[in-house]
């Protein structure tokens, strides 16, 4: 490890909050010769409602019109990311199928960029970006800072999903009894056997499911235990 990684590492690892992580990637972006980064943390669950965090560099006017916008839904860099670990390069090809949001992007000074997203088993993906406003990525630039960037997204990575609230990030980690109650739930347990079996009242189970289901903001007692087991929490 060279005085550059241990040192961003250093700092990393003493951030005690997002803004703190956001931060310090923005001066290791710097260094690397982009002016702004954003990072995106998404969880897989709910199914047709994926959560996503967002933090950036960016302007904030950009920010809050990327939001309103509904960008969020039609960026190619986000659809490659969240089936894709390999990096994308920003490119009038790659955003041909959303040419407003990249003029847009373009006017806020976001004209060159690259991003590259890391998965992990617990159904979370996160994707750092890096941006600057002029001076293509060459190939040869790419050559010789290839491995500093995988090592930059992979360590932003790792520090921003320590400080957002677990293995859910953002979502109030389960009891013991709720996992229990999910996993019997899973197999097709009715509240009535699943009191039987663990020697609780039905009232008990009913409230227990209740409060999963509202961790997960969902519907019925099934979907939380799908939603719970895609996270591997059920494991």
């Amino acid at each position: 490890m060279n005085k550059w990684t241990q040192d961003v590492l250093g700092r990393l690892n003493e951030a005690s909050e997002p803004s703190q992580v956001l931060a310090q990637v923005s001066v290791a972006a710097r260094q690397l010769g982009f002016e702004h980064c954003a990072y995106g943390l998404r969880t897989l669950v709910p199914f047709t409602r994926p959560k996503t965090l967002m933090f950036s560099t960016y302007d904030e006017r950009w920010s809050r019109r990327y939001i309103s916008a509904g960008y969020l839904q039609v960026d190619p860099t986000v659809a490659h990311g969240v089936h894709s670990g390999a990096p994308v390069v920003w490119s009038n090809e790659v955003f041909r199928d959303a040419p407003q949001m990249w003029d847009e992007a373009r006017s806020f000074g976001l004209r060159v960029g690259w991003a590259q997203s890391v998965f992990e088993p617990d159904a979370r993906v996160g994707m750092l970006s890096l941006a600057r406003s002029g001076e293509p990525l060459t190939a040869a630039e790419m050559r010789a800072k290839d491995p500093s960037l995988q090592w930059l997204v992979n360590k932003a990575h790792r520090a921003f999903c320590r400080l957002l609230s677990g293995p859910l990030a953002g979502i109030e980690p389960l009891t013991k009894r709720q996992v229990e109650v999910l996993r019997w739930t899973g197999d097709g347990k009715t509240s009535d056997e699943i009191a039987a079996i663990l020697c609780i009242s039905k009232p008990t189970v009913d409230f227990h499911l209740r409060n999963a289901m509202a961790r997960f903001d969902a519907a019925t007692k099934s979907s939380a235990a799908a939603f719970a087991s895609r996270l591997g929490i059920l494991n």
